[in-house]
């Protein structure tokens, strides 16, 4: 059949349609394209799952949320609650990493639809006789299907119902919502139908809320011309620790390929003494499963992890699938590489740009499938029994979806607690697929999201479905690769108008070094760094002047102690007056946690707006007071009405964050 052409409506049969569902459900959330791919959870945090259900007539409906992990038989269960116009919404909490499913269960509420009419009659004075009969006659047949307590209360109720003298003590006994509670026990759930089953992923809470740091432990080192050791980046994990960073990401720590080294600033003749870039893996020494000689051996980096952890810090290695001209698989395995006519392998290339040191595999070779894809998965259950339970993944975007969908299941069926960072700077499509078929979290477009209105258009974005459900947000201010133009000339100011943004718009968001010093020295002209730290070692002072560690230490501590922070989801723009500042709120969905966050983007000048307390969403009038509280300096002040004004001194400070609250004037302020 031509696709342009309508497919042909299949009519159902009449002993199918005898058989067919009564009830609908439909619009159920949150599924990804019908199910096909599972939404995203974290453990011990509440799954809302709304839906719509509806029937013929009007009779009362009942509908639960029924779900389980995948390798359990049982349902457990809960009501969902009728929102109104057919909307119904419920929720579970999951207590386990793992793969879960749900389904939506209706059925008629015979029960409930007898209590309504008996209520409407008996307000109504009309005489209901006849209905207490039947109503006793519901119950005889609860008694006779229930069990335990539940018969043991019906039993009860019908020996009151026998007992009363009076209609109004019976129609009392009927409406009660003892009454309703027992026989919701006992419903027969008559004409009960189903929601197709839906899957659910969930993973623990490193995958929503983390503050990434990111180094290149051979630049752990005070000589530029002595290579740092896993050992030295141990003297850095205190002040790691100390600046609130959950994960600690290392660029690839094996061998470098010797064949097209690159040199200082990306140029192809290397000299003897320059390192390489640690992203052309392979040599002599090893491949993807081997570490640098010059950092240590695999022992001492399974030290360096055990000592991470116990200050509080999770080692997160690089996963590039690139291989240097050096790499062991290009001997071993030349089936697994795509060779030109002359005997020549096509370098690696994203033009303009060209990677002359690299050379990619080719998953779809005759000899790829499948030693290629099981050697791949290997490398990554390889780094896992050394203790590392996170991966930033770089370019997924340019290898087979096919490949990460299987692999990244395989890897969690053999341990949930594994966790994928997509690197994938391009399409939105694409990034959202990354996302659906298991990439825990991934890069974004924030780093160029600099005005007003791109960020606020971006965070809501974010925070609708399909992306909602699919795709979880790490905002990275810069990375060894992206100096962004921001940077360049915006000074001190800019960089903290960066990570206010990155703290508060997100969950998720990370650093490369060099950010709390204000590193900025770009080449001319483009998003990169002067001295790019790929191509040499780069010793640093952290103690220099002008830096913003005391800066990012608060701001991650504010994450910590504000749960509306710990995810992309809650946020909300607000009206300032002034287009260079981004005013918008971060709310837990009880509002018991609500944050306001105004950030000038303007790094240079001091702004001014007037600006609105959103007091609407606190149930609040236009004249209510409210209490406001200076997370970054612990002030605390009532304001009065909702109309309020604000001045930002980038030389001070280039954003305000503020924890709003309802109620009268503080006690405790004099």
């Amino acid at each position: 059949m031509n696709d342009a052409q309508p497919h042909a409506t299949i009519h159902p049969r009449l002993e199918q349609a005898l058989q067919m569902p009564r009830i609908a459900i439909e619009a159920t959330e949150p599924v990804l394209d019908g199910g096909r791919f599972a939404a995203k959870a974290i453990i011990g945090h509440p799954v809302t799952v709304t839906t719509k259900v509806f029937a013929d007539g009007h009779d009362q409906l009942a509908a639960a949320i029924c779900w389980r992990t995948n390798d359990e038989s049982g349902w457990r269960r809960a009501r969902l609650k009728l929102l109104g116009n057919d909307k119904w919404e419920g929720h579970f909490t999951p207590t386990q990493v793992a793969g879960h499913e749900f389904m939506i269960e209706a059925w008629w509420d015979v029960y409930e639809t007898y209590r309504y009419e008996l209520s409407k009659k008996h307000a109504a004075g009309v005489p209901v006789q006849l209905e207490l009969e039947e109503g006793r006659l519901l119950l005889e047949r609860a008694s006779g299907r229930a069990m335990g307590e539940t018969k043991a209360i019906i039993d009860d109720l019908l020996h009151r119902l026998s007992t009363a003298h009076l209609d109004d003590e019976r129609v009392s006994v009927m409406l009660a919502d003892e009454t309703a509670a027992a026989m919701a026990d006992a419903d027969p759930r008559e004409h009960c139908s189903q929601s197709p089953v839906f899957p659910l992923e969930v993973e623990r809470p490193l995958a929503q809320f983390a503050s990434w740091y990111e180094l290149f432990p051979r630049s752990e080192t005070d000589d530029p011309n002595r290579h740092g050791t896993f050992r030295d980046v141990h003297k850095r994990l205190p002040s790691i620790r100390d600046m609130g960073f959950d994960v600690l990401y290392f660029t690839p720590i094996h061998p470098i390929g010797r064949q097209h080294r690159k040199g200082r600033n990306n140029t192809l003749n290397a000299g003897p003494n320059d390192p390489g870039s640690p992203y052309a893996i392979g040599s002599e020494d090893g491949g993807h499963d081997a570490v640098h000689p010059e950092l240590g051996t695999l022992g001492d980096f399974r030290d360096l992890v055990a000592a991470a952890r116990d200050h509080g810090l999770e080692i997160a290695l690089d996963f590039a699938i690139q291989c240097s001209q050096d790499h062991p698989w290009l001997k071993e395995h030349p089936g697994w590489f795509s060779w030109r006519p002359d005997g020549t392998i096509r370098y690696a290339e994203n033009p303009p740009k060209k990677y002359q040191d690299i050379v990619n595999v080719d998953f779809y070779a005759e000899d790829a499938m499948p030693d290629l894809w099981i050697a791949l998965r290997d490398v990554v259950w390889h780094w896992v029994e050394q203790g590392v339970k996170i991966f930033r993944v770089d370019n997924p975007h340019t290898k087979p979806l096919p490949f990460w969908e299987w692999m990244i299941a395989d890897i969690r069926e053999r341990d949930p607690d594994v966790m994928f960072l997509s690197e994938a700077f391009t399409r939105p499509a694409m990034m959202a697929r990354l996302g659906k078929v298991g990439f825990n979290q991934s890069y974004t477009y924030f780093t160029w999201r600099n005005n007003k209105a791109e960020l606020s258009e971006y965070f809501t974005e974010l925070n609708e479905p399909p992306l909602r459900d699919c795709y979880r947000p790490n905002f990275f201010v810069n990375t060894p690769d992206i100096n962004p133009f921001f940077l360049h000339d915006s000074g001190r100011a800019g960089f903290l108008i960066r990570a206010a943004l990155a703290t508060m718009g997100s969950g998720l968001w990370g650093m490369y070094s060099g950010f709390e010093l204000c590193e900025s020295a770009a080449i001319p002209g483009k998003e990169e760094y002067l001295d790019s730290e790929k191509y040499e070692i780069r010793p640093r002072d952290y103690h220099a002047p002008g830096n913003i560690i005391a800066e990012i230490a608060q701001l991650n501590r504010i994450r910590r102690q504000n749960p509306a922070l710990q995810t992309h989801l809650g946020f909300q723009s607000y009206t300032a007056y002034n287009d260079n500042i981004f005013y918008f709120g971060k709310r837990t969905a009880d509002r018991s946690n609500f944050i306001l966050v105004a950030v000038s983007l303007d790094p240079h000048n001091a702004q001014e707006a007037h600006f609105e307390l959103p007091l609407w969403e606190l149930g609040l009038p236009d004249h209510a007071e409210t209490r406001g509280e200076d997370l970054m300096n612990g002030h605390r002040w009532t304001w009065y009405g909702k109309t309020q004004w604000m001045r930002i001194e980038p030389w001070h400070l280039p954003f305000g964050i503020w924890r709003l609250s309802a109620g009268g004037p503080d006690p405790d302020l004099k």
